[in-house]
């Protein structure tokens, strides 16, 4: 029994040779546990060793100086002598203590009343003797409740006293402030004014010149995007697709900043600069960072909103930062993406008003632009909506030396744009090819940025439906919610309204089927889209660029046939030829005004005439009125043409608008198998036009706008 005792018991460590057996994880709570001598045994060797071993390899931070304590200690030492109450050495007591203690031993000389609420007492010389403790010299105070009630109290206690009244107690008042108080009053005003002058002095170093510290709140400073070519330009070329011109020319851009020696040992310079002009969404943008990407150069870029500020001086300041930024990084690319916020032409002289801060933003970028020398491979891009609005000097060989439209994409360009958005898509269709061909040829006019929004409107249709790729069904689909808007199931048309659509739309469709010259038709609904649109005609035209007169008049009775239809088969008209009328319009004032179709205004064109800008005709009140009386000849014209051909096919219109209204859409097959084969060839196979989308809807909504295409 005592053997089985001893062995859980601990053993003697002066006749052990092992250590401890400290359980894992415990070693912490153990002293011996340690790696080492025994327990209580230290090694001074290896204590110092590890202390070197923690020590950092660095060099150790300097210990603080007196320098820097001691403007802590004198504001603790201030706010402490601050705070200190002036009274710290008397003694308060109250009333009754007051009367007993010194009012009645006569040990009183005076009364200092202090801010209406503390009394402090004066004593007499000979109450040193008669009072002990340092109270004698600190002296006594106590606090009233108001001057009223302490004088009453003060003067009965003197009456029972039998004081004489030419020997009572004089009282005297004071006003007095302390010194935290009056600190705390200033400290508002202080803080203002040493803010001020710190700013001021930061200001000094320079308004936000080039490499300055930027004046006032860094407002000086450029607020270009720096983007490194390692980390943040991954885009290149092969990404941006249907602006293969723009791509040749910003090319040279691209192997100037990789080889500059190619073109400088043959005496060549490189453009300083390029103008990047076209529709919004073309991919001026993508193109200049496809242009930092291949060069492998740092990319800037800044919008031209971003140099206009309130502060007078902040665009000229932040023009020759972000110059200088750009030298610092040279070879580098400076983007300015619509540079006509800055770049405007400049008012001549005598003009009211006038924008002095912008002009003077023009001024120094001009200055910048022709300040460098090619050397420094610094290129500068610039994009723009309005390149006409854009000042002469800007455009000027020397600054902006070559000028890239990037104008929208055609057949093929829409190809290559689709194959390059749908890559990250799960499509199902067996041939890419031919639904990239097909998707182009239903989508003409539109921008890059247009097809990158079909092809995600048509992902999100799927994975409305729960699909598990998207089919060729989602992208027409989402091409209808990109032209014509969403439908709307919740618009409920009458039975009278929506035979009204139908007669209209059927009238669109039969002028253009038997038209030689309109467009070919592709789609008709007389479901509600958009915000107006009741219904419309979906066409397929070709890519053109000159149009004949007689071209023109077919396009216009097309446009009318909707109007005519609702004459032929109704007792009334409806509003819902609106936005018909409107484009008849302006295309007969284009006709007469403008291409000088006219016989008797004769070859003359007289600029648009919906040109908002112009404050006055450049024609006389005769002339004027020559064109509207022609205008208005030209539109019965046709009008008369189209009452014409809807009277002989009345049978056809009634068919396609009852099968429009039984099925709400038809396609061009239904029109063929109710009325033929179109009598006129189609010139253009499907895949191969540049179609576009011409949308008639009728509007029954007074005053409702009307969806354009």
């Amino acid at each position: 029994m005592p053997a089985a005792i001893r062995s859980f018991s601990s053993e003697n460590p002066q006749h052990d040779n092992n250590p401890k057996r400290v359980p894992k994880g415990f070693e912490g709570f153990f002293g011996g546990g340690k790696k080492g001598g025994p327990t209580g045994q230290r090694n001074p060797h290896e204590e110092q060793r590890k202390r070197q071993q923690k020590k950092p390899d660095g060099p150790s931070p300097p210990p603080p100086s007196v320098g820097t304590w001691l403007p802590l200690l004198a504001a603790i030492s201030f706010a402490y002598i601050l705070g200190m109450p002036s009274g710290a050495t008397s003694r308060e007591v109250t009333w009754q203590d007051f009367r007993t203690m010194l009012l009645d031993r006569g040990l009183v000389q005076r009364l200092i009343v202090v801010n209406g609420g503390d009394v402090r007492v004066v004593l007499r010389p000979e109450a040193a003797h008669m009072v002990h403790g340092p109270q004698a010299q600190g002296g006594y105070h106590f606090t009233i409740g108001s001057i009223d009630a302490f004088e009453r109290k003060l003067d009965q206690a003197q009456e029972e006293l039998g004081i004489p009244t030419n020997e009572r107690i004089p009282v005297s008042y004071h006003q007095e402030v302390s010194l935290l108080g009056a600190a705390l009053t200033m400290a508002p005003t202080l803080l203002i004014i040493g803010f001020l002058i710190y700013m001021g002095r930061r200001a000094a170093g320079g308004a936000g010149g080039a490499g300055g510290p930027g004046g006032i709140f860094n407002i000086g400073k450029s607020k270009a995007k720096m983007f490194n070519h390692e980390t943040d330009v991954k885009v290149k070329f092969k990404d941006v697709a249907g602006a293969e011109e723009a791509k040749e020319e910003i090319m040279e851009f691209v192997k100037f900043l990789k080889d500059p020696q190619v073109y400088e040992r043959l005496g060549a310079t490189i453009p300083k600069g390029a103008i990047l002009s076209g529709p919004p969404g073309t991919g001026k943008t993508l193109l200049a960072k496809a242009t930092a990407g291949e060069a492998g150069v740092p990319f800037l870029s800044v919008s031209g909103s971003e140099f206009v500020e309130m502060f007078v001086g902040v665009g000229p300041s932040r023009v020759r930062d972000l110059f200088a930024t750009a030298k610092k990084n040279a070879p580098c690319i400076i983007f300015v993406d619509e540079i006509d916020a800055i770049g405007k032409a400049r008012g001549k002289g005598g003009q009211i008003g006038g924008n002095d801060e912008r002009e003077s933003t023009l001024n120094q970028l001009l200055v910048e632009l022709d300040g460098f020398d090619t050397s420094q491979h610094v290129v500068v891009l610039a994009g723009t909506n309005r390149p006409d609005v854009l000042d002469p000097a800007l455009l000027r060989p020397g600054r902006f030396d070559r000028h890239i439209t990037i104008d929208r994409p055609d057949i093929k360009g829409r190809v290559e744009i689709f194959k390059v958005h749908m890559k990250p898509i799960k499509i199902d269709a067996k041939n890419r090819d031919e639904l990239t061909e097909k998707l182009a040829a239903l989508t003409p006019g539109f921008a890059g940025a247009d097809i990158h929004n079909v092809c995600n409107e048509a992902a999100l249709i799927a994975a409305r439906k729960m699909k598990d790729a998207v089919t060729e069904i989602d992208f027409e689909q989402a091409i209808e919610r990109v032209i014509a808007g969403i439908e709307k199931k919740s618009r409920v048309l009458s039975p009278e309204e929506k035979k009204t659509v139908a007669y209209h739309e059927a009238g669109h469709a039969i002028a253009g089927w038997f038209l030689e010259h309109a467009d070919p038709l592709l789609k008709v609904s007389i479901i509600p889209r958009g915000s107006a649109a009741l219904g419309y005609a979906q066409y397929i035209p070709k890519d053109q660029y000159l149009y004949s007169k007689k071209q023109l008049l077919d396009r216009m009775c097309m446009t009318l046939g909707g109007r005519v239809s609702e004459q032929l088969f109704f007792d009334t008209i409806t509003t819902g030829a609106h936005d018909d009328l409107q484009k008849v319009t302006k295309m007969a004032y284009a006709q007469i005004g403008t291409y000088g179709m006219n016989s008797k205004v004769g070859p003359l064109s007289y600029g648009d005439p919906t040109d908002e800008q112009r404050f006055q005709k450049p024609f006389s009140e005769a002339t004027g009125e020559m064109i509207d009386t022609e205008v208005r000849s030209l539109v019965n014209e046709a009008y008369q043409r189209t009452f014409d051909l809807l009277t002989a096919k009345r049978d056809s219109i009634e068919k396609v608008a009852e099968l429009l209204l039984s099925k709400e859409v038809i396609s061009r097959e239904d029109m063929e198998g109710m009325l033929g084969k179109r009598p006129f060839p189609d010139k253009h196979p499907r895949i191969q036009e540049a179609p576009e989308e011409s949308i008639h809807p009728p509007d029954f909504e007074p005053d409702a706008p009307h969806r354009d295409s």
